[in-house]
């Protein structure tokens, strides 16, 4: 359980909590390396569900061990930029009832985005689902060169957030959150496994009664 908590706002995790990309994504980059790298790999969505939610130069580490670190980095900008090009067009699955979840909170609530992904990312989301309207910020270590638990930080200062609560799928949020000094819901529909979250959600609409339940103390 949460410990009692004046909350004053919430902040989302997207990959693994809003939405799941990692198919179009798998797509996207195995077509990219094949045609423009002339790389034989093959990427599965399973294997990008085991490593979002990390910071984009760990994922290109993971994948491409044997490279240099610059050949890493600019292979994975490109697998990047086809990424949001296919996100752009296609978009991906989102979770259950997740515009019905928004709508409700956000009338209570401001609601952000804070995730581990490059610049442009967030925005393709909110631009393909135009749900743009019910978010009122959103930071990754694309805009600051922070991770997760500096950008948490960074945007409870630009909006005074005294208390806010962030929603995420993995470990990692969960330590980002932990350092960050913020209570961590866990979405276990997600992409991880958090042993001992401040809450766990089984869909996005668990959020509306566990948020709302009552409007002051979470």
């Amino acid at each position: 359980m949460l410990p009692k908590h004046i909350m004053d706002s919430i902040i989302f995790d997207v990959d693994g909590t809003l939405w799941d990309s990692t198919s179009v994504v798998a797509e996207s980059w195995n077509e990219y390396l094949r045609e423009k790298e002339g790389m034989d790999i093959t990427i599965t969505a399973k294997r990008l569900m085991s490593l979002f939610g990390q910071l984009l130069n760990d994922i290109a580490k993971a994948l491409f061990p044997e490279l240099p670190e610059e050949e890493q980095v600019r292979i994975i900008n490109g697998c990047c930029q086809a990424e949001h090009e296919a996100l752009a067009i296609r978009g991906a699955e989102l979770y259950p009832h997740l515009e019905e979840t928004l709508k409700a909170l956000s009338d209570r609530y401001p609601l952000f985005i804070v995730s581990n992904c490059e610049a442009g990312y967030i925005e393709i989301f909110l631009e393909y689902t135009g749900f743009g309207h019910y978010f009122a910020g959103h930071l990754c270590p694309g805009d600051t060169g922070m991770a997760k638990a500096e950008n948490i930080s960074l945007i409870s200062e630009k909006y005074h957030l005294q208390s806010p609560v962030y929603v995420g799928d993995t470990m990692g949020d969960y330590q980002a959150c932990r350092k960050a000094g913020v209570p961590f819901i866990f979405a276990s529909y997600g992409f991880g496994d958090v042993p001992a979250p401040d809450a766990v959600i089984k869909s996005p609409l668990d959020l509306v009664s566990l948020c709302l339940s009552d409007p002051s103390v979470l």
